[in-house]
């Protein structure tokens, strides 16, 4: 029994694909068949695969329908965290989705679920990524003050989401903690964060994200060992597809 994860599926059975790179980079080629290959020959039915947000470019359920589907399909045990993309899922009504597909898919918001004896916890999360502007040195050349605002509201109410989360899962013994994130945990000005924060108060064992496609945008966060926790980054298109095992 394992535990996997990745992210940024972006299915569009339903939908209309306007993504760029989706649209042209080789990487993006099929990838739906190849992850499907990937998970029949990695991922057993008594194993957890964690698919960390941004499962469908679908604008509301009807248009989802299908890349669920697919989702349900793979192998395994099935935990969905929310992504930015993600418009078929209002985090208020995650009990009714989880109502709607009991028995096939588990979907982690306000709530937890475990592995072993872990608990795994998670929000989308949010990192400034519109308030500055980087010229080619690195330098900050421009700063937006209202965009920050707005996104220091984001950043509150997600960690009062994944607060929630975490002492939920406190409340019901579990001291051991494996934190998902849609968003990386850090932009590129920051070395720390409320996020990486949290994880240290709870003394999470690992934080797992994705959003960052590219080649470009791979190393935009914390990877490896940082102030004693692991962070690994799981969007698909950096991990070719396969699922990352976690544990």
């Amino acid at each position: 029994m394992s535990l996997y994860a990745i992210g940024d599926l972006h299915l569009h059975y339903q939908s209309v694909l306007k993504a760029p790179g989706q649209l042209h980079d080789r990487v993006w080629k099929n990838h739906e068949e190849k992850f499907r290959r990937n998970c029949g020959k990695m991922v057993s039915p008594e194993d957890t695969l964690v698919l960390v947000g941004d499962h469908s470019w679908g604008r509301n359920l009807s248009e989802c329908e299908l890349d669920l589907q697919y989702i349900c399909d793979l192998p395994g045990r099935k935990i969905l965290t929310r992504g930015n993309h993600d418009m078929f899922w209002d985090a208020k009504k995650t009990a009714s989705l989880n109502e709607r597909y009991a028995g096939k898919l588990e979907f982690l918001q306000g709530n937890y679920y475990t592995y072993r004896d872990h608990a795994l916890v998670g929000t989308k999360g949010f990192c400034f990524e519109g308030p500055f502007r980087i010229d080619r040195r690195g330098r900050v050349v421009d700063w937006d003050e209202d965009a920050e605002k707005h996104a220091r509201k984001i950043v509150a109410r997600e960690l009062a989401r994944l607060r929630a989360s975490f002492e939920a899962a406190k409340a019901d013994g579990y001291r051991k903690f494996i934190m998902f994130l849609h968003y990386p945990p850090t932009n590129i000005l920051e070395e720390r964060s409320a996020f990486t924060d949290m994880a240290e108060e709870y003394g999470a064992d690992q934080v797992i994200y994705a959003h960052c496609h590219g080649e470009s945008r791979f190393h935009d966060s914390i990877q490896g060992e940082y102030r004693g926790r692991t962070y690994r980054l799981v969007s698909g298109d950096y991990l070719r597809w396969k699922p990352l095992k976690i544990l």
